[in-house]
């Protein structure tokens, strides 16, 4: 996502597939009661950096290194924020601890799966995406090997609910890697399409709750805004994620009539980042962010990024005084405290609808 020119191009084109009025049906939420005579025992985690705890591991090229981790456990643990993030929460919301990540799976055996699995791997994307790490879809394969070997009972299965986590890495690898926008559309309708065929083998694998993300605002993510020196989001980019999130909920409204219990849910991530923006903070204003565009961790000019060292091993990033008075830790990834003003929104609203 580094071409301003694509951004404009992509403007014309994503608007004409849009009707009058279409961009505003994000909005409009079919809630779900989720939690009402449910339980989960177990947390299954499915996506990219936003809900992995730990399976980039330091071997990967994009593992997320010092200053990564400095709020919560002290140190790079596989999580790209300075702390926690949406898992983390999302598990602690559902009486749970965070679910071991699949990495480490083996070396601890089943006893460490007591509380689920987290198969998110960060950089990946509902298909390839220049890493070579499990897709979502091969992601879906781990669970059902897992319950295939026995390794899950069918009534543990039954009894879990699972995190799925889209936010834009295939999006942005086409853009990094195309010269032309030509294929945008298409290339959301494929992903879509391809999010809720991962989504309906989810529930056949015997997983009764299902909770996928809505796209967040990537016109407003800090790699974005730099372009505006942190000042405002890039307008073209609101078409793009309109349109996703139409299609989602659509994709998700089907799913749901297709079956008894309706067990998909949009988490709107969408929604929650906006408000935090519009706002500096969360409505209430309990957690306040000066200026939520600008990251807490910054590369010194656009060849670095956050954890950036040159061959002398010295820091190529600039560092905020307090992460908890960013939003935005980095490029694209939410500081811990952006994560809990997220989620007081979120969780507020899903506990009206339980």
């Amino acid at each position: 996502m580094e071409s301003t020119k694509l951004f404009l191009s992509l403007f014309f084109i994503v608007s004409h597939f849009l009707e009058k009025g279409f961009a505003g049906h994000h909005h409009r939420h079919h809630h779900h009661h989720l939690y009402r005579h449910f339980q989960p025992s177990k947390l299954f985690v499915f996506g990219n950096s936003y809900v992995d705890t730990g399976n980039v591991g330091p071997s990967d090229s994009n593992y997320p290194k010092y200053p990564y981790g400095i709020t919560f456990p002290g140190k790079p643990y596989g999580r790209f924020s300075n702390g926690r993030v949406l898992t983390d929460y999302v598990a602690r919301f559902l009486g749970l601890k965070s679910p071991i990540p699949y990495r480490h799976l083996e070396k601890v055996g089943i006893e460490g799966a007591k509380y689920g699995v987290n198969f998110a791997y960060g950089g990946t994307g509902v298909f390839k995406t220049g890493y070579d790490l499990p897709t979502m879809t091969t992601q879906i394969d781990f669970l059902r090997n897992l319950i295939a070997n026995s390794t899950f009972t069918p009534n543990q299965v039954n009894s879990s609910f699972a995190l799925v986590s889209v936010s834009g890495n295939d999006y942005s690898y086409y853009l990094s890697t195309n010269d032309s926008i030509e294929g945008f559309i298409p290339l959301i309708k494929k992903v879509v399409k391809q999010i809720r065929v991962n989504l309906k083998r989810i529930h056949s694998s015997g997983v009764k709750k299902i909770i996928i993300t809505a796209l967040g605002p990537l016109q407003c993510v800090p790699e974005i805004t730099v372009l505006s020196n942190y000042e405002e989001c890039n307008s073209t980019l609101t078409q793009l994620v309109d349109f996703h999130n139409f299609l989602l909920q659509q994709a998700v409204y089907k799913l749901n009539k297709e079956t008894n219990d309706s067990p998909f849910f949009i988490l709107n991530l969408h929604s929650a980042f906006s408000s935090i923006i519009q706002n500096k903070g969360d409505p209430q204003g309990n957690i306040k962010f000066p200026n939520p565009l600008k990251p807490c961790c910054i590369g010194i000019n656009p060849e670095y990024h956050c954890g950036s060292v040159d061959e002398d091993g010295n820091k190529k990033y600039v560092l905020c005084n307090d992460p908890n008075s960013a939003f935005f830790w980095d490029g694209v990834h939410p500081t811990q405290q952006g994560w809990i003003a997220a989620l007081t929104i979120l969780l507020s609203t899903m506990k009206q609808h339980s």
